[in-house]
């Protein structure tokens, strides 16, 4: 893998629809870099501190969420003087939409002329869903819920799916028109649904729910595919590979190599020098580091947290937040767990490559954790003192943005050779 230099943020960073440029928050100042360079082509600044950046879909235009105004801005890269702002104003306003939420409960189809926004009104939940292109409610329909939670449409655009607040298991499906499809409920008596997401091709409905089980709904009859429960031991039978995450100390004596501390690499520990990690594999059985979440106190760190499909939506991976540091990859042709990564910290994103069969992981250490079908291996960011905290892949696969707490920087990611054998070393 090849590194960028890092580079300064304080805020949101994302990659332009077309992936020709990166657009970053630094404080008051919107920064536009071309992802091949990483020159600056277009610097913006704002009247408060950014919070929030979106491209339009053409990557033309770009607008920032300043929260704490409320305000938004929006720019044009092919027109720099051009500009526009967004406020209440003293006038206030003649209209509202009434959303129910102020950062989710709104979804956009898949071409982007419709949104699903969710409202509630006179204590009962409704779907409205908005034209695009006039600005005009094309319908509005009343939904099953006591409390929606959020929404989503179907790759095909043929159905939105909906789903209760975690007080109430209840997920519903529905057609734009209003019909409602099918109606799940996989219990009572408990806390419900934490994560749901539909699978690139449309066929599948993963939802994972704080009982700590992942279940699958196939589109043809809405009836469960599949259930996978994070067993918090993995014993025999299983065919599953796993994969544990250890240290493998490099013994350099540092004082021949008379380098500055602030330049020390990122994978240098003063009292054992270098630290590598690789990926060993564990013999069955296997116990995972389990945390129960007390009792006393709300937003349990339980149940199925993270939740993410492969390109060919043969794959899912799953993070119990009950075991936080253990990445679940299912297969969905098998039916079966396909491997088990278990880190030495928590597992902060996960992100599919959006080319080929690859999962690539951060824990906010110095190193990325990739997963292919063939096997795990561990890449070190040889950046002084970078902490990979999130991750992101832009539309084409050809860079991979990474960030630490006050910098970024990108990676190119090379392909998969045809018939690749990665073995577990660093």
């Amino acid at each position: 893998m090849e590194f960028t230099e890092a580079y300064k943020q304080t805020g949101p960073c994302c990659f332009s629809p077309n992936s020709r440029y990166v657009a970053v928050a630094n404080d008051y100042r919107l920064v536009i870099r071309d992802t091949f360079s990483f020159q600056v082509v277009q610097l913006f600044s704002c009247l408060d501190k950014i919070s929030y950046i979106e491209w339009a879909l053409d990557s033309e235009y770009i607008l920032c969420g300043l929260y704490k105004k409320p305000m938004i801005q929006a720019w044009s890269l092919t027109q720099p003087e051009w500009t526009c702002k967004i406020d209440e104003g003293p006038a206030a306003c003649v209209h509202v939409q009434w959303p129910k939420h102020g950062s989710k409960g709104v979804a956009f189809n898949q071409d982007g002329k419709f949104a699903a926004i969710c409202t509630r009104r006179d204590c009962k939940d409704y779907v409205n869903l908005l034209s695009c292109q006039s600005w005009e409610i094309m319908g509005s329909f009343a939904v099953d819920t006591l409390d929606l939670a959020d929404l989503e449409w179907s790759p095909d655009d043929s159905s939105i799916v909906v789903w209760d607040s975690p007080l109430e298991y209840k997920v519903l499906i529905y057609s734009p028109d209003g019909r409602c499809l099918f109606k799940y409920q996989a219990y009572e008596c408990g806390l419900g649904v934490k994560t749901v997401s539909w699978s690139p091709c449309g066929q599948f409905l993963a939802i994972g729910s704080y009982d700590q089980m992942l279940r699958v709904l196939n589109h043809l009859t809405w009836k469960t595919f599949a259930e996978f429960l994070h067993l918090s031991t993995v014993r025999a039978p299983c065919c599953a590979a796993i994969f544990k995450e250890i240290d493998e100390p490099l013994h350099l004596d540092m004082s021949e190599l008379s380098l500055d501390e602030n330049f020390m690499p990122s994978n240098y520990d003063a009292s054992e020098g270098y630290i590598s990690v690789r990926y060993e594999v564990m013999e069955l059985p296997v116990a995972f580091p389990f945390q129960k979440p007390p009792a006393d106190k709300p937003n349990p760190k339980q149940g199925v947290g993270l939740l993410a499909w492969s390109k060919d939506s043969q794959y899912i991976c799953t993070r119990n937040d009950s075991m936080p540091t253990a990445m679940w990859i299912w297969d969905m042709r098998r039916l079966e767990v396909a491997a088990i990564l278990v880190q030495k910290e928590p597992i902060r994103a996960a992100v599919w490559d959006p080319t080929c069969t690859r999962l690539l992981l951060c824990t906010g250490s110095s190193h990325l954790y990739m997963w292919t079908p063939s096997g795990a291996f561990c890449v070190c960011n040889p950046l002084p003192g970078f902490s990979i905290s999130d991750l992101k892949w832009n539309i084409d696969g050809s860079c991979l943005l990474l960030k630490d707490k006050d910098a970024f920087c990108c990676a190119t990611v090379p392909a998969l050779p045809e018939s690749s054998d990665y073995s577990s070393d660093d």
